[in-house]
């Protein structure tokens, strides 16, 4: 069972930065997959980030401006968000895969952290 550890949501101004950040701890033998998503009131959840052994993948409206960045070793995974938009302001999930040591995978998201950003 995965436990997952949000932090760094806030606020920030237009044009601003802001860095998230998110932990797994739990009985699992690796991570495979760890991003950040993001869901507006009436809006569908969307992918912003990932880092897995294949690479990174960025959603197309935050590629340059965003950078996601793992810690294999804490099994953390951080989230720089430069020159951020008022429209981007949501509540920012976790979400984790991993495999656990009898061959299972395992998924989980995060809480949520807001995030908003003031024009």
């Amino acid at each position: 069972q995965l436990h997952i550890v949000e932090s760094g949501g806030g606020l920030a101004q237009a044009g601003g930065s802001l860095s998230l950040a998110c932990s797994a701890t739990g009985s699992i033998s690796s991570i495979t997959s760890m991003g950040w998503f993001r869901q507006a009131p009436g809006k569908q959840r969307e992918l912003v980030a990932t880092v897995s052994s294949s690479g990174t993948t960025y959603a197309d409206s935050v590629r340059g401006r965003f950078t996601i960045s793992a810690d294999n070793d804490k099994l953390t995974v951080s989230l720089q968000m430069g020159g951020l938009e008022p429209e981007e302001t949501a509540k920012y999930y976790c979400n984790v895969q991993g495999l656990l040591q009898w061959g299972g995978r395992v998924e989980e998201w995060g809480p949520g952290t807001p995030v908003t950003i003031s024009s």
